[in-house]
């Protein structure tokens, strides 16, 4: 049977509804099997990791790169990623870039999903993110067994490193360090946020 224009509505609505019941059936343990891009799941809803500019890119495309270079010249082992899905102990987050040491590498190297925070974390803030929920993802990653998370304010020229015990802040002029992981990695914030 042929569809007329006026029964194409109603098959498109269909088909929609379909991808919305699928999405809305999703348990965590599905969307950790088979992540999809650009998504969180957050409070046990699909979020789409928006906000996102060319600086946004920028930054994370650096920051990464940085830290891949450090790992090699330092010896360190260990892998890098770009907006790589983990699990905390309620959600799953996408950190802008993530940093694996060899020891995890070798434990879940190939999993689709990594089943806890990585150890050193970034998060760069979009101009419409809202400050207190970047710092409580911080705890979030931290809860989960995340040692470090770095938060990149690229507008108001600000890296925060937060650990379990303590908030450093680095601004313009100055040079920002890891604390715990990836030991003896600096670059100068207005290098980061060029």
């Amino acid at each position: 049977m042929l569809a007329t224009t006026s029964e194409s509505p109603k098959i498109e609505e269909t088909a929609l509804l379909a991808t919305a019941a699928v999405q809305d059936n999703l348990t965590i343990e599905d969307f950790m099997a088979n992540p999809p891009d650009n998504m969180e799941w957050v409070d046990g809803q699909l979020v789409e990791k928006n906000g996102a500019t060319l600086k946004h890119g920028k930054i994370q495309s650096s920051l990464g790169c940085a830290w891949a270079n450090y790992r090699t010249f330092s010896k360190q082992g260990g892998e890098f990623y770009i907006s790589p899905p983990c699990r905390t102990n309620r959600q799953v987050r996408r950190p802008d870039v993530a940093y694996l040491t060899p020891e995890l590498v070798a434990q879940f190297g190939d999993v689709p999903t990594l089943p806890q925070s990585f150890p050193l974390v970034a998060e760069i803030v979009s101009p419409t993110d809202i400050a207190e929920d970047v710092f409580l993802k911080a705890q979030e990653y931290l809860t989960s067994s995340c040692q470090e998370v770095w938060l990149v304010f690229p507008e108001s020229h600000l890296v925060f490193v937060v650990t379990q015990n303590q908030i450093l802040g680095f601004r313009a002029g100055e040079t920002v360090s890891t604390q715990q992981i990836l030991a003896g990695f600096t670059i100068a914030v207005d290098e980061l946020l060029a």
